[in-house]
């Protein structure tokens, strides 16, 4: 059984990923931010929440397929 913080993180996690995907980068970083409030270990958040600040300071090509390209090691 999954705790309910856990129930919450998994919830805000999906929106998030859903705003993600369609571009809508500040809504899911707000997403990915209060998941962090409730779980600031959860690290597929943490991931998704630097991925966000990334897009909304240099936005993605219009035909982005969804996929983060690291350009550093």
């Amino acid at each position: 059984m999954i705790s309910e913080a856990k129930r919450k993180v998994l919830e805000l996690f999906a929106e998030g990923r859903r705003h993600y995907k369609l571009m809508r980068f500040q809504e899911a970083r707000d997403c990915f931010a209060k998941a962090l409030a409730v779980d600031a270990e959860d690290g597929p958040a943490k991931v998704y929440l630097a991925r966000c600040r990334h897009y909304i300071e240099n936005p993605p090509p219009e035909d982005w397929d969804g996929v983060f390209v690291m350009k550093t090691k």
